[in-house]
Protein backbone atom coordinates (compact mmCIF):
# COMPACT_ATOMS: atom_id res chain seq x y z
CA UNK A 1 0.00 0.00 0.00
CA UNK A 2 1.36 3.42 -0.98
CA UNK A 3 1.91 5.51 2.13
CA UNK A 4 1.75 9.31 2.13
CA UNK A 5 4.26 11.15 4.33
CA UNK A 6 2.67 14.14 6.07
CA UNK A 7 4.43 17.50 5.79
CA UNK A 8 5.29 17.75 9.47
CA UNK A 9 7.11 14.40 9.32
CA UNK A 10 9.10 15.52 6.32
CA UNK A 11 9.91 18.77 8.05
CA UNK A 12 10.97 16.96 11.22
CA UNK A 13 13.18 14.53 9.33
CA UNK A 14 14.92 17.27 7.39
CA UNK A 15 15.35 19.38 10.51
CA UNK A 16 17.14 16.48 12.20
CA UNK A 17 19.41 16.10 9.18
CA UNK A 18 20.18 19.81 9.11
CA UNK A 19 21.06 19.84 12.79
CA UNK A 20 23.36 16.86 12.30
CA UNK A 21 25.80 19.04 10.36
CA UNK A 22 27.04 21.50 12.98
CA UNK A 23 29.06 23.53 10.48
CA UNK A 24 25.93 24.25 8.47
CA UNK A 25 23.39 24.69 11.25
CA UNK A 26 25.11 27.78 12.65
CA UNK A 27 24.56 29.54 9.31
CA UNK A 28 20.89 28.57 9.03
CA UNK A 29 18.38 31.17 10.27
CA UNK A 30 15.95 29.73 12.83
CA UNK A 31 12.99 30.40 10.53
CA UNK A 32 14.61 28.40 7.73
CA UNK A 33 15.45 25.54 10.09
CA UNK A 34 11.78 25.32 11.10
CA UNK A 35 10.56 25.50 7.48
CA UNK A 36 13.14 23.77 5.25
CA UNK A 37 12.79 23.33 1.51
CA UNK A 38 11.11 19.99 0.76
CA UNK A 39 9.84 18.31 -2.41
CA UNK A 40 6.23 18.69 -3.51
CA UNK A 41 4.52 15.73 -1.75
CA UNK A 42 2.87 12.92 -3.67
CA UNK A 43 -0.92 12.71 -3.37
CA UNK A 44 -2.06 10.27 -0.66
CA UNK A 45 -3.94 7.04 -1.24
CA UNK A 46 -7.38 7.75 -2.67
CA UNK A 47 -6.29 10.79 -4.64
CA UNK A 48 -5.11 9.74 -8.10
CA UNK A 49 -1.50 10.73 -8.76
CA UNK A 50 -1.90 10.99 -12.52
CA UNK A 51 -4.96 13.22 -12.20
CA UNK A 52 -3.30 15.50 -9.66
CA UNK A 53 -0.18 16.07 -11.69
CA UNK A 54 -2.13 16.46 -14.92
CA UNK A 55 -4.07 19.23 -13.22
CA UNK A 56 -1.00 20.82 -11.67
CA UNK A 57 0.78 20.96 -14.99
CA UNK A 58 -2.26 22.68 -16.52
CA UNK A 59 -1.06 25.79 -14.71
CA UNK A 60 1.21 28.10 -16.70
CA UNK A 61 3.40 28.16 -13.57
CA UNK A 62 2.86 25.02 -11.44
CA UNK A 63 3.79 24.89 -7.73
CA UNK A 64 7.45 24.68 -6.79
CA UNK A 65 9.06 23.77 -3.44
CA UNK A 66 10.38 27.32 -3.14
CA UNK A 67 6.95 28.89 -3.51
CA UNK A 68 5.33 26.35 -1.22
CA UNK A 69 7.86 27.11 1.52
CA UNK A 70 7.31 30.85 1.14
CA UNK A 71 3.57 30.32 1.07
CA UNK A 72 3.69 28.30 4.28
CA UNK A 73 5.29 31.22 6.14
CA UNK A 74 2.84 33.70 4.65
CA UNK A 75 -0.15 31.49 5.46
CA UNK A 76 0.72 31.51 9.18
CA UNK A 77 2.16 35.05 9.40
CA UNK A 78 -0.07 37.40 11.40
CA UNK A 79 1.82 40.39 9.97
CA UNK A 80 -0.43 40.21 6.93
CA UNK A 81 -3.21 41.66 9.12
CA UNK A 82 -3.65 45.27 10.17
CA UNK A 83 -2.77 44.71 13.83
CA UNK A 84 -0.54 41.61 13.61
CA UNK A 85 -3.13 39.34 15.24
CA UNK A 86 -4.80 37.45 12.38
CA UNK A 87 -3.34 35.06 9.81
CA UNK A 88 -4.94 32.80 7.21
CA UNK A 89 -4.51 29.99 9.75
CA UNK A 90 -6.56 31.83 12.37
CA UNK A 91 -9.68 30.57 10.62
CA UNK A 92 -8.23 27.81 8.41
CA UNK A 93 -6.75 25.73 11.22
CA UNK A 94 -4.62 22.70 10.29
CA UNK A 95 -5.92 20.67 13.24
CA UNK A 96 -9.43 21.14 11.82
CA UNK A 97 -8.48 20.14 8.26
CA UNK A 98 -7.98 23.83 7.50
CA UNK A 99 -11.49 24.75 8.56
CA UNK A 100 -12.49 25.76 12.10
CA UNK A 101 -14.47 24.41 15.09
CA UNK A 102 -16.75 27.45 15.37
CA UNK A 103 -20.04 28.38 13.65
CA UNK A 104 -18.55 31.50 12.06
CA UNK A 105 -15.11 33.07 11.73
CA UNK A 106 -13.64 35.65 14.09
CA UNK A 107 -11.45 38.37 12.61
CA UNK A 108 -9.66 41.51 13.69
CA UNK A 109 -10.82 43.12 16.95
CA UNK A 110 -12.93 40.04 17.69
CA UNK A 111 -15.42 40.82 14.92
CA UNK A 112 -17.66 37.93 13.86
CA UNK A 113 -18.29 37.08 10.25
CA UNK A 114 -21.49 35.55 8.92
CA UNK A 115 -20.04 32.27 7.66
CA UNK A 116 -17.76 29.45 8.72
CA UNK A 117 -14.36 29.10 7.03
CA UNK A 118 -14.52 26.12 4.64
CA UNK A 119 -11.70 23.60 4.27
CA UNK A 120 -9.47 23.93 1.22
CA UNK A 121 -7.84 20.48 1.26
CA UNK A 122 -7.39 18.71 -2.09
CA UNK A 123 -7.57 21.90 -4.12
CA UNK A 124 -4.51 20.74 -6.08
CA UNK A 125 -6.80 18.76 -8.32
CA UNK A 126 -10.23 20.19 -7.62
CA UNK A 127 -9.57 23.13 -9.90
CA UNK A 128 -13.11 24.36 -10.32
CA UNK A 129 -13.13 28.16 -10.61
CA UNK A 130 -15.40 28.85 -7.64
CA UNK A 131 -14.07 29.54 -4.14
CA UNK A 132 -15.77 30.74 -0.94
CA UNK A 133 -19.21 29.42 -0.01
CA UNK A 134 -20.80 31.62 -2.67
CA UNK A 135 -18.16 30.98 -5.34
CA UNK A 136 -17.26 34.65 -5.75
CA UNK A 137 -13.53 34.00 -6.29
CA UNK A 138 -12.33 32.45 -9.56
CA UNK A 139 -9.07 31.03 -8.16
CA UNK A 140 -7.24 30.11 -4.98
CA UNK A 141 -5.02 33.14 -5.56
CA UNK A 142 -7.98 35.49 -5.65
CA UNK A 143 -9.46 33.79 -2.58
CA UNK A 144 -6.19 34.22 -0.65
CA UNK A 145 -6.17 37.95 -1.24
CA UNK A 146 -9.76 38.61 -0.19
CA UNK A 147 -9.54 38.28 3.61
CA UNK A 148 -6.45 40.54 3.79
CA UNK A 149 -8.51 43.61 2.89
CA UNK A 150 -11.79 42.55 4.46
CA UNK A 151 -12.49 44.97 7.35
CA UNK A 152 -13.83 42.25 9.65
CA UNK A 153 -11.23 39.60 8.78
CA UNK A 154 -7.59 40.71 8.49
CA UNK A 155 -8.48 44.38 8.36
CA UNK A 156 -5.81 45.88 6.11
CA UNK A 157 -7.32 48.59 3.89
CA UNK A 158 -5.43 47.84 0.66
CA UNK A 159 -3.20 45.18 -0.85
CA UNK A 160 -0.54 47.87 -1.27
CA UNK A 161 -0.31 48.09 2.52
CA UNK A 162 0.23 44.33 2.74
CA UNK A 163 2.97 44.54 0.10
CA UNK A 164 4.65 47.46 1.85
CA UNK A 165 4.60 45.66 5.20
CA UNK A 166 6.10 42.46 3.80
CA UNK A 167 8.60 44.39 1.70
CA UNK A 168 9.91 45.95 4.88
CA UNK A 169 10.75 42.55 6.40
CA UNK A 170 14.33 42.01 5.27
CA UNK A 171 14.32 38.29 5.96
CA UNK A 172 11.62 37.62 3.35
CA UNK A 173 13.68 39.04 0.45
CA UNK A 174 15.77 35.91 -0.05
CA UNK A 175 12.71 33.67 -0.25
CA UNK A 176 10.81 35.87 -2.69
CA UNK A 177 13.90 35.75 -4.91
CA UNK A 178 14.12 31.95 -4.64
CA UNK A 179 10.41 31.58 -5.35
CA UNK A 180 10.00 34.16 -8.13
CA UNK A 181 13.43 35.13 -9.41
CA UNK A 182 13.69 38.55 -7.75
CA UNK A 183 13.18 40.11 -4.33
CA UNK A 184 10.19 42.18 -5.47
CA UNK A 185 7.11 41.74 -3.30
CA UNK A 186 3.77 42.03 -5.09
CA UNK A 187 0.29 40.99 -4.06
CA UNK A 188 0.24 38.58 -7.01
CA UNK A 189 3.34 36.86 -5.67
CA UNK A 190 2.02 36.79 -2.12
CA UNK A 191 -1.27 35.17 -3.10
CA UNK A 192 0.42 32.78 -5.56
CA UNK A 193 2.74 31.48 -2.83
CA UNK A 194 -0.13 31.04 -0.36
CA UNK A 195 -2.25 29.28 -3.00
CA UNK A 196 0.59 26.93 -3.92
CA UNK A 197 1.04 26.00 -0.26
CA UNK A 198 -2.70 25.32 -0.04
CA UNK A 199 -2.49 23.11 -3.14
CA UNK A 200 -0.13 20.76 -1.30
CA UNK A 201 -2.66 20.16 1.47
CA UNK A 202 -4.05 16.89 0.13
CA UNK A 203 -6.07 14.52 2.30
CA UNK A 204 -6.38 10.80 1.73
CA UNK A 205 -5.27 7.38 3.02
CA UNK A 206 -8.37 7.37 5.21
CA UNK A 207 -9.77 4.09 6.55
CA UNK A 208 -12.32 4.25 3.72
CA UNK A 209 -9.54 4.65 1.12
CA UNK A 210 -7.65 1.71 2.63
CA UNK A 211 -10.79 -0.41 2.55
CA UNK A 212 -11.42 0.50 -1.06
CA UNK A 213 -7.90 -0.56 -1.99
CA UNK A 214 -8.20 -3.77 0.02
CA UNK A 215 -11.21 -4.79 -2.07
CA UNK A 216 -9.09 -4.68 -5.22
CA UNK A 217 -5.87 -6.09 -3.80
CA UNK A 218 -7.24 -8.82 -1.56
CA UNK A 219 -6.11 -6.96 1.54
CA UNK A 220 -7.64 -6.76 4.99
CA UNK A 221 -11.18 -5.41 4.61
CA UNK A 222 -11.71 -5.25 8.37
CA UNK A 223 -10.05 -1.81 8.35
CA UNK A 224 -13.61 -0.43 8.54
CA UNK A 225 -16.62 -1.72 10.45
CA UNK A 226 -19.75 -3.31 9.02
CA UNK A 227 -21.55 -0.09 9.94
CA UNK A 228 -19.20 1.91 7.71
CA UNK A 229 -19.80 -0.57 4.88
CA UNK A 230 -23.56 -0.16 5.30
CA UNK A 231 -23.09 3.60 5.23
CA UNK A 232 -21.07 3.26 2.04
CA UNK A 233 -23.86 1.30 0.37
CA UNK A 234 -26.43 3.86 1.43
CA UNK A 235 -24.27 6.82 0.44
CA UNK A 236 -23.83 5.55 -3.12
CA UNK A 237 -27.28 4.02 -3.24
CA UNK A 238 -30.70 4.77 -1.80
CA UNK A 239 -29.59 7.76 0.31
CA UNK A 240 -28.46 9.50 -2.91
CA UNK A 241 -25.70 11.43 -1.14
CA UNK A 242 -23.39 11.08 -4.14
CA UNK A 243 -25.80 13.09 -6.28
CA UNK A 244 -23.84 16.09 -4.97
CA UNK A 245 -20.96 14.62 -2.96
CA UNK A 246 -19.15 12.86 -5.77
CA UNK A 247 -15.66 12.09 -7.04
CA UNK A 248 -12.46 11.67 -5.05
CA UNK A 249 -13.13 14.83 -3.08
CA UNK A 250 -16.84 14.10 -2.50
CA UNK A 251 -18.17 17.34 -3.97
CA UNK A 252 -19.69 18.49 -7.24
CA UNK A 253 -18.34 22.01 -6.57
CA UNK A 254 -21.83 23.26 -7.41
CA UNK A 255 -24.33 25.31 -5.42
CA UNK A 256 -27.53 24.09 -3.74
CA UNK A 257 -30.27 25.50 -1.54
CA UNK A 258 -31.00 23.10 1.33
CA UNK A 259 -33.18 25.51 3.25
CA UNK A 260 -30.40 26.36 5.69
CA UNK A 261 -30.92 29.94 6.84
CA UNK A 262 -34.59 30.13 5.77
CA UNK A 263 -36.88 31.75 8.32
CA UNK A 264 -40.40 30.21 7.98
CA UNK A 265 -42.01 33.04 9.99
CA UNK A 266 -40.69 35.92 7.93
CA UNK A 267 -40.39 33.84 4.73
CA UNK A 268 -36.90 35.23 4.14
CA UNK A 269 -33.31 34.03 3.89
CA UNK A 270 -30.73 35.34 6.32
CA UNK A 271 -28.01 34.89 3.68
CA UNK A 272 -28.58 35.12 -0.08
CA UNK A 273 -25.60 32.85 -0.81
CA UNK A 274 -24.73 32.40 -4.48
CA UNK A 275 -27.42 34.89 -5.53
CA UNK A 276 -25.26 37.78 -4.32
CA UNK A 277 -22.76 36.81 -7.02
CA UNK A 278 -24.96 35.77 -9.95
CA UNK A 279 -28.19 37.72 -9.28
CA UNK A 280 -30.08 34.69 -10.61
CA UNK A 281 -33.22 33.71 -8.72
CA UNK A 282 -32.33 30.03 -8.77
CA UNK A 283 -29.22 30.79 -6.70
CA UNK A 284 -30.98 32.38 -3.72
CA UNK A 285 -29.81 30.66 -0.56
CA UNK A 286 -27.55 28.30 -2.51
CA UNK A 287 -24.12 27.43 -1.17
CA UNK A 288 -21.21 25.39 -2.49
CA UNK A 289 -21.17 21.67 -1.74
CA UNK A 290 -18.33 21.07 0.74
CA UNK A 291 -15.92 18.17 0.47
CA UNK A 292 -16.68 15.36 2.90
CA UNK A 293 -13.05 14.43 3.41
CA UNK A 294 -12.14 15.07 7.05
CA UNK A 295 -15.61 16.50 7.58
CA UNK A 296 -15.63 15.04 11.10
CA UNK A 297 -12.71 17.34 12.02
CA UNK A 298 -14.61 20.60 11.85
CA UNK A 299 -18.03 20.58 13.48
CA UNK A 300 -20.37 22.49 13.53
CA UNK A 301 -21.58 22.12 9.96
CA UNK A 302 -23.09 24.07 7.04
CA UNK A 303 -22.04 27.55 5.92
CA UNK A 304 -23.35 29.07 9.15
CA UNK A 305 -22.40 26.28 11.53
CA UNK A 306 -26.07 25.76 12.37
CA UNK A 307 -25.87 21.96 12.78
CA UNK A 308 -23.84 20.73 15.71
CA UNK A 309 -23.37 17.14 14.55
CA UNK A 310 -23.18 15.10 11.37
CA UNK A 311 -26.24 13.23 12.54
CA UNK A 312 -28.21 16.48 12.48
CA UNK A 313 -27.00 17.08 8.92
CA UNK A 314 -28.21 13.66 7.74
CA UNK A 315 -31.52 14.14 9.55
CA UNK A 316 -31.97 17.44 7.71
CA UNK A 317 -31.65 15.66 4.38
CA UNK A 318 -33.92 12.89 5.63
CA UNK A 319 -36.80 15.32 6.09
CA UNK A 320 -36.22 16.88 2.67
CA UNK A 321 -34.50 20.05 3.82
CA UNK A 322 -36.35 23.17 4.93
CA UNK A 323 -39.19 24.05 2.52
CA UNK A 324 -38.67 27.38 0.73
CA UNK A 325 -39.25 28.70 -2.80
CA UNK A 326 -35.67 28.01 -3.84
CA UNK A 327 -35.18 24.52 -2.38
CA UNK A 328 -32.96 22.34 -4.56
CA UNK A 329 -34.80 19.64 -6.53
CA UNK A 330 -32.36 17.00 -5.30
CA UNK A 331 -33.52 17.35 -1.69
CA UNK A 332 -37.10 18.54 -2.24
CA UNK A 333 -39.40 15.55 -1.62
CA UNK A 334 -42.10 17.17 -3.74
CA UNK A 335 -39.75 16.69 -6.69
CA UNK A 336 -37.83 13.59 -5.65
CA UNK A 337 -38.52 10.38 -3.73
CA UNK A 338 -38.45 10.47 0.05
CA UNK A 339 -35.37 9.00 1.68
CA UNK A 340 -37.10 7.32 4.65
CA UNK A 341 -33.78 6.57 6.34
CA UNK A 342 -34.01 4.61 9.56
CA UNK A 343 -32.09 5.46 12.71
CA UNK A 344 -29.69 2.65 11.82
CA UNK A 345 -29.22 4.10 8.34
CA UNK A 346 -28.54 7.59 9.66
CA UNK A 347 -25.94 6.32 12.13
CA UNK A 348 -24.28 4.25 9.41
CA UNK A 349 -23.98 7.28 7.14
CA UNK A 350 -22.33 9.21 9.97
CA UNK A 351 -19.83 6.38 10.51
CA UNK A 352 -19.11 6.36 6.77
CA UNK A 353 -18.28 10.08 6.83
CA UNK A 354 -16.11 9.64 9.91
CA UNK A 355 -14.16 6.99 7.99
CA UNK A 356 -13.14 9.69 5.49
CA UNK A 357 -10.80 11.21 8.07
CA UNK A 358 -7.45 11.06 6.31
CA UNK A 359 -3.87 12.20 6.48
CA UNK A 360 -1.41 14.12 4.37
CA UNK A 361 -2.65 17.67 4.94
CA UNK A 362 -1.49 17.90 8.57
CA UNK A 363 0.75 20.77 9.52
CA UNK A 364 1.78 22.96 12.43
CA UNK A 365 2.70 26.62 12.62
CA UNK A 366 6.41 27.26 11.85
CA UNK A 367 8.43 27.95 14.97
CA UNK A 368 9.94 31.12 13.48
CA UNK A 369 9.32 33.58 10.65
CA UNK A 370 11.68 35.69 8.50
CA UNK A 371 12.74 38.86 10.29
Amino acid sequence: MRKFIPLQLLVGSMLVLSLAGCSESSDTPPWEASNPLIPIPDPPLGIGIDEVYAKLTDFPDPPTPERVRLGRWLFYDTRLSADNTISCATCHRPENAFSEPTPVSTGIDGQKGGRKAPSFTNQAWTLFPHFFWDGRSPSLEDQAGGPMINPIEMGTQTHDEVVERLGGIEGYAKYFEEAFGSQEVTIERVTKAIADFERTRMSGNSPWDQWQEAQYTGGDESIVSDEVKLGNDLFFGTARCNNCHLGQNFTDSDFHNLGVGWDPETQTLNDEGRYAVTKEEKDRGAFKTPSLRDISKHAPFMHDGSFATLKEVVEHYNIGGTPNPYLDDKVDFEKSDKLDLSEEDINALVKFMEALEGEGYQDTIPEAFPQ
